[in-house]
């Protein structure tokens, strides 16, 4: 049965289960990168060996989304199993794309970088989009659709995201412990709500839910990103993506003692296990607990075994005067 025919009537499965976002991303990783090297090809004929040379292809391209692409492919394959009498899932067979070391890249900034960072973001509405990431964790598409419908009291709530791809218009949050209130601190709290007062001012509408940050519309993720690079050079600071200030606002909190069950629910993980592996090896202040614990270990043992030789010595010398 051929390969493309077969992935049309998947197309046709996809599109009924995914969100619109979610589909047109898969669509467009099939297109591009596992439909070109297919093409022709029959779905009984191909081999195990067949994916494993498209896997290498993939890898040899240094991708940023290959497990995604892994993903897609592997629910077409399970389609072909189900529903074509397909014998085995041979993407799942060969596996998922392993990072190699010098792919495993993490960063962050610290606190300290951070605010290197902010005080040359020179416009105040980019300015509080910016500290919302960092001191809330929010992923950027959760900040760029909030409202100020969505602060209520001391709390943010995520219920919705705004979409970039096919137009910009609100979509239900990545996963149901996605939607999540995240309470935020005081200084945050009353530089949002001076946002609000510049809107009213400027739209003379008080009664308007503005986006909180753009007002009348959301920020645009090209102006974002200008906005970041400039601030970025004035303050001569490595930039970081906007999904790694979240990464930032994580491991500030587990450095501060945060406890990892509070952290994955800020986070919206629907999985503790998620947290644990992302973020538990980028905080070295554990680490210098490890060394202090060591030293102190060590130290005492040598100081007990110092004081118990002098004793020796102090018994050995009385003996010797007798």
């Amino acid at each position: 049965m051929n390969f493309e025919q077969v992935y049309n009537e998947f197309l046709e499965y996809a599109t009924r289960r995914h969100k619109k976002q979610g589909f047109e991303t898969l669509r467009n990783n099939f297109n591009s990168h596992i439909l070109p090297f297919f093409k022709g090809n029959d779905i009984f004929e191909l081999k195990k060996a067949d994916i494993l040379y498209w896997h290498n292809t993939i890898y040899d391209k240094n991708n940023s989304f290959n497990n995604n692409l892994y993903v897609v492919f592997n629910e077409f394959f399970t389609y072909c199993c189900d529903y074509h009498n397909v014998k085995e899932n041979l993407v799942k067979q060969v596996g998922n794309f392993k990072k190699r070391f010098e792919d495993q890249k993490f960063d962050f900034y610290t606190l300290k970088e951070f605010n290197q960072f902010i005080k040359c973001v020179d416009n105040n509405i980019y300015k509080q989009y910016f500290n919302l990431l960092f001191y809330c964790g929010t992923r950027p598409n959760e900040a760029t659709a909030l409202k100020f419908s969505d602060l209520q009291g001391d709390y943010i709530s995520i219920n919705k995201i705004l979409t970039t791809k096919g137009g910009r218009e609100f979509d239900t949050p990545k996963t149901l412990s996605s939607i999540r209130k995240i309470k935020i601190d005081r200084k945050l709290k009353a530089d949002l709500l001076l946002l609000k007062d510049f809107y009213i001012n400027k739209y003379n509408n008080k009664n308007y839910d503005y986006f909180i940050f753009g007002g009348l519309k959301p920020l645009a993720p090209t102006s974002i990103n200008r906005h970041k690079i400039n601030a970025c050079n004035k303050a001569d600071i490595r930039p970081i993506t906007l999904h790694q200030f979240r990464h930032s606002h994580a491991t500030l909190l587990l450095h501060n003692g945060v406890v990892i069950n509070e952290i994955s629910r800020r986070l919206g993980h629907n999985k503790v296990s998620t947290t644990l592996d992302v973020y538990t090896h980028t905080d070295l202040s554990q680490e210098k607990r490890v060394q202090s614990t060591l030293n102190s270990i060590r130290f005492n043992f040598f100081e007990t075994l110092r004081n118990n030789f002098k004793k020796i010595i102090y018994i050995l010398k009385h003996i010797s005067m007798l």
